[in-house]
């Protein structure tokens, strides 16, 4: 379930970015923003389901800028260029590290408890 929560603030707060943009050209959009914004913070919502903060947020944040980078280009034919792409894999290599690490280690008090 907290998955679930985390993609819906991820396309909720992607939808809200792109339509920042478009309301420049369709003011309607203004209410899309609104909304949106207001949507993501469902990532509260994954948090108190016990997802950790450094995960959820990296996920959060880095599919968000990804998603945004890719659909700017396709919708506002923004520019993507290669460097744009491997930046967007370092990005992802990194939330998968973080991601994994915090499944693979026990928290830092209890290392020090245990010295």
């Amino acid at each position: 379930m907290p998955w679930i929560l985390l993609i819906g603030a991820i396309v909720s707060e992607v939808a809200a970015t792109l339509s920042l943009k478009g309301s420049e050209s369709l003011p309607a959009l203004y209410l899309v923003v609104v909304v949106g914004y207001a949507t993501a913070f469902m990532l509260a919502a994954v948090l108190k389901r016990g997802m950790g903060i450094g995960v959820a947020y990296g996920v959060w944040s880095a599919t968000g800028v990804a998603l945004t980078a890719v659909l700017a280009s396709l919708i506002f034919d923004e520019a993507f260029s290669p460097v744009m792409a491997v930046g967007i894999v370092c990005i992802m290599i990194g939330v998968v590290l973080v991601e994994s690490g915090s499944s693979s280690h026990a928290p830092v008090a209890a290392m020090i408890d245990e010295a």
